[in-house]
């Protein structure tokens, strides 16, 4: 039986001074994600040291440049302000001088190995590694004061490390996430080889932009939003693909995917497609096989099931960058669009199932890049319905583009870097591959029996895909 000791509670802040009070206003990216299941993500690096060892050497690090690095990212050391009356004052983010972060360093005498796995294992597995997001505080007036971001580092001695973040997406979506994680990474690393110069501020780790200003609202949907938010319905709303917290019989697994098993599946599929289309990318044709096995695997689990019934793929895409918006790519809080893909279960379960989903996706992302919003105006009616109780929804989490594998705080890249939520929620996780250059990493959480099935139904397309070449 595995134990876990708390051996440090305490709060990490920005150097003293270095910020003065600040207010950030919640534009109407940020406003759908406000009844969001905190998002968690985990890293895992190998540590073959005593604990005490870790405690001397490596923790002084990664506190120090956690403060520095929260100069510049300070949303997550920052709360989210619920005013009494949110009719007539809407929610926003506010800074103060002495604000922080929960952060608490535990020792677990859990499997190293096991935790890192690909295979199949219990998702309770990592959960005394979370951190729980410290309950909101309500000021005499009425105002409620959450916290944006808790973090933990566990010590498995002798093996390894982990370091998880527990966040409000209200603060900022994956990208902004992975800016700051990548950037106290560096700096941890800078500081750990003693040569603060190699902290990198260009391209991609240079310093985020927060003006709020830039994101225009022609359409005002912020107010559209914030009303429906207000509703007696919509305040029960919850994200698209979260369910109940429960953990009975499932498992967590990561699948990985080579670059050849990737080119091979693109090849075929461009092929097949009636579009037309030249190129398939990594993310369609691996977001294809994947719904497509999944809805597989539960349709032989269950015994009666409406082949009419409308199953839904939802993902989200990175809207920084885009002409018509003119927001930098720097820009730190939400800036994704939705993108909905609505195929019917026989569909998808049929002979041409993975590329009836790759059609259905290109479809998706050319109507995107012509309009990034074209689904902003539905986006929340969207959301109250396919949060209803028996939609079949599964969302895409994550990119490959975000480079998780990339996070060396000074002792290497991750073991293993995953998205602890979906275990309670209906995602799936993209991630770039740890080992194999090109490859893409699947995270899921189902139950056991399934898991098992959807492994087999995986192989078995694939081995079908290559049989037909």
């Amino acid at each position: 039986m595995t134990s876990i000791k708390v051996i440090e509670q305490c709060l990490i802040a920005p150097p003293p001074g270095s910020l003065p009070s600040t207010t950030l206003p919640l534009t109407f990216f940020d406003i759908p994600w406000f009844y969001c299941h905190p998002v968690q993500r985990i890293f895992f690096y190998h540590f073959p040291y005593p604990t005490h060892h870790f405690l001397q050497t490596a923790l002084p690090i990664l506190k120090h440049s956690l403060s520095l690095s929260l100069q510049h990212f300070f949303p997550f050391s920052s709360n989210l302000i619920v005013p009494s009356n949110p009719h007539l004052h809407v929610p926003y983010i506010r800074y103060l001088p002495n604000d922080s972060l929960s952060f608490t360093v535990a020792e677990s005498t859990a499997d190293f190995n096991l935790l890192i796995s690909d295979s199949p294992q219990d998702v309770r597995n990592w959960h005394p590694l979370v951190p729980t997001l410290p309950s909101h505080l309500t000021e005499e007036d009425g105002t409620r004061v959450f916290p944006l971001m808790a973090i933990q580092i566990t010590v498995l001695p002798n093996s390894g490390f982990s370091i998880c973040l527990t966040f409000n997406h209200l603060a900022g979506d994956g990208k902004s996430l992975h800016h700051f994680i990548k950037y106290w990474a560096s700096v941890s690393k800078a500081t750990r080889s003693g040569d603060l110069s190699l902290t990198p501020l260009e391209g991609s780790l240079s310093l985020p932009f927060h003006d709020r200003n830039r994101v225009k609202d022609p359409k005002g949907l912020k107010l559209v939003y914030t009303r429906e938010l207000l509703d007696s319905e919509s305040e029960k709303m919850e994200f698209a693909g979260i369910v109940q917290d429960v953990y009975t019989n499932k498992v967590r697994a990561t699948l990985v995917l080579s670059r050849e098993r990737v080119e091979k599946l693109k090849k075929w599929t461009t092929l097949q497609c009636a579009l037309g289309i030249q190129h398939v990318s990594t993310f369609v044709v691996t977001c294809s096989l994947i719904w497509v096995s999944m809805i597989k695997s539960e349709q032989s689990n269950v015994n009666c099931v409406d082949e009419h019934q409308l199953c839904y793929l939802v993902f989200l895409a990175d809207c920084r960058g885009r002409p018509e918006l003119s927001i930098p790519s720097t820009y730190f809080g939400n800036c994704l669009a939705t993108c909905i893909v609505a195929i019917k279960r026989g569909e998808l379960v049929g002979e041409n199932g993975i590329v009836e989903v790759a059609n259905g996706i290109q479809r998706e992302v050319r109507d995107w890049k012509k309009d990034a919003l074209r689904r902003a105006d539905t986006l929340m009616s969207d959301y109250r319905e396919l949060a209803k109780p028996g939609q079949c929804v599964v969302v895409v989490a994550g990119s490959p583009k975000l480079g998780v594998y990339e996070t060396d705080f000074g002792w290497g890249k991750p073991k293993k870097s995953e998205a602890v939520h979906l275990d309670s929620s209906g995602s799936i996780s993209l991630s770039d591959c740890r080992d194999k250059e090109g490859g893409i990493e699947v995270g899921l959480a189902l139950e056991r029996i399934r898991m098992t099935t959807f492994l087999n139904i995986v192989e078995e397309q694939l081995n079908n895909i290559v049989a037909r070449e």
